[in-house]
């Protein structure tokens, strides 16, 4: 269940990736470069942080099938994506939710305290999509107003509470994620986010 989360979740961010490079009109090098740091960006970077080297993406090649075809599909079919901007904003959303129990799960393997988990699942989920903004010279959406690491956490709390019912472990895993995926879709439907802070 686990390693069929990954995957799902690499492909979601790298269409998420090949959407916003074909957005800022990429040749097909640049879009595969943006399609690979979104989808590997933040597991490498959680790697790095509980020392497992080298990170997982160069452990297993099946990810870098994935994310090639993936892209292949993405690119080949993007005459019928009719809604651009709804279609990134939908595979960006699947992504974070899947890949926050992802970095959970990495947590766990290694014995970190859950408030670590739920941070590495963050950074899993947040940071591909960081390295896919610079990279596309636009504002990480992590870091603008509207909901998204919040989300991530939310989810991993949620996972972490579960953990405490009787409830099937593949059951937790749907839950907490959809719980990620719905607080980010109701945060920018009603529009809700965190304060920002303007200098006087």
């Amino acid at each position: 269940m686990f390693y069929i989360i990954d995957i799902l979740g690499t492909i979601a961010f790298a269409i998420s990736g090949v959407l916003i490079a074909i957005n800022k009109k990429m040749d097909v090098f640049g879009i595969l470069i943006i399609a690979f740091v979104t989808a590997v960006g933040g597991g490498t970077l959680r790697d790095l942080l509980i020392g497992q080297t080298p990170v997982s993406w160069m452990q297993d090649i099946t990810y870098t099938y994935v994310i090639l075809a993936s892209s292949i599909f993405a690119i080949v079919f993007r005459s019928k994506i009719n809604y651009l901007r709804t279609s990134l904003f939908l595979f960006d959303t699947i992504g974070i939710g899947l890949y926050t129990l992802v970095g959970i799960e990495k947590g766990l393997s290694v014995g970190l305290h859950p408030i670590i988990c739920i941070a590495l699942g963050t950074i899993t989920a947040s940071f591909g999509g960081v390295i896919r903004d610079i990279l596309c010279n636009e504002i990480p959406v992590i870091f603008r107003k509207e909901i998204y690491a919040t989300a991530c956490i939310l989810g991993g709390i949620s996972y972490f509470l579960l953990r405490k019912l009787p409830i099937d472990g593949n059951l937790i895993f749907a839950i907490s994620g959809i719980v990620v995926i719905v607080v980010r879709l109701l945060a920018v439907k009603f529009k809700i986010g965190l304060p920002t802070i303007y200098r006087d």
